[in-house]
């Protein structure tokens, strides 16, 4: 069967354009930050494609192309279905604009039948998960930057993080798991750009409480590299206005125990990933420091976050459920007295 393109027309009756004219599939997807794989996959799968050939037969895209796989982009890093996301940029190149509210996205399958190439296993989520998705599954950083930076704006730090970030975070790492270490790539540049919107959304507001107070000291156990939930943490304690200072990764004992000496926090959050991460003795330790005068000595909470803790979880010590209960824990100890 003769194949078409979004016009409509035979590869034979595509208008043909001067050989610098238009831009090639490598170009474009540069530009676009997705990968040529991908633009191939929508001019296969829904007419989404090129218009125009050179004189020598080889294909270009043009203005209008151009303006429409970037609506085609723009639709599906919202969440909507890459089929309905076709149609809409396809009707909005024939006509005026549809408004976004008149895209009606039809109901996602059902986990485990998508026939979508590298659909990730979501289950019952926010519409912006699936956005973001497949954002990351084509490599699209700008759409990924974009839909991120949204989420916070719309739903602020907490939310963000517990009901988009986490979810496709959480996917891409079981297809990774489940596919031979196929989608690391899709797992660190999603990894990344949900650590950039983090740092810049922990833009400190008016503080709420005095520096001379303490602040919150966030560190990693000593051997454990999973930042993330940390960095989540730092950007709604300082998007709240409380002071906090974040470690990172894999921090020493005596580096941990030195910053405690030098800071004087009203609380350190240790976070471990895995169990053989968890140290209960330095938990321990760090709440049995003391300082100050003598008759108002006095020393640090200890928070433990991170499912590495559910074995080896020393008395004494807080340990919130999640992000919000950590931060209204960490609020109370800042305000108190």
């Amino acid at each position: 069967m003769t194949s078409v393109n979004a016009t409509g027309q035979p590869p034979s009756e595509r208008p043909a354009v001067p050989g610098g004219a238009g831009l090639t599939t490598g170009v474009l997807a540069r530009r676009l930050g997705v990968s040529p794989m991908t633009l191939r996959s929508w001019d296969r799968r829904y007419g989404i494609g090129p218009t125009a050939r050179t004189e020598g037969g080889h294909r270009r895209w043009t203005a209008a192309d151009v303006a429409t796989i970037e609506e085609m982009c723009r639709l599906t890093a919202t969440g909507i279905p890459p089929a309905d996301a076709a149609r809409a940029a396809r009707g909005a190149a024939a006509g005026p604009p549809s408004p976004p509210e008149a895209v009606v996205p039809t109901p996602p399958p059902p986990v485990g039948r998508s026939r979508a190439a590298g659909a990730l296993p979501l289950g019952d989520v926010r519409q912006e998960c699936r956005g973001l998705a497949r954002a990351a599954v084509r490599l699209d950083a700008p759409a990924l930057e974009k839909q991120l930076t949204a989420a916070v704006e719309r739903y602020g730090v907490v939310v963000a993080w517990q009901e988009v970030m986490v979810p496709t975070l959480h996917a891409v790492g079981r297809r990774w798991a489940s596919s031979e270490d196929q989608y690391v790539e899709v797992e660190h540049l999603l990894a990344w750009h949900v650590s950039t919107v983090l740092r810049r959304s922990a833009a400190p507001a008016v503080p709420v409480v005095p520096p001379a107070a303490g602040c919150v000291l966030l560190a990693c156990a000593p051997g454990e590299q999973h930042t993330l939930p940390l960095e989540a943490l730092h950007a709604a304690l300082g998007h709240e206005g409380l002071p906090v200072r974040m470690l990172g990764a894999a921090v020493p004992v005596e580096a941990l125990d030195a910053a405690v000496r030098r800071l004087g926090p009203v609380a350190v959050v240790l976070w471990a990933q895995q169990s053989a991460r968890a140290a209960p003795a330095l938990a321990r330790h760090i709440a049995g420091q003391r300082w100050g005068m003598k008759g108002t000595r006095r020393g640090p909470a200890v928070v433990l976050g991170g499912p590495g803790w559910s074995r080896s979880q020393p008395a004494g010590v807080l340990r919130p459920a999640g992000l919000a209960q950590a931060v209204e824990a960490l609020r109370a100890l800042c305000t108190a007295g």
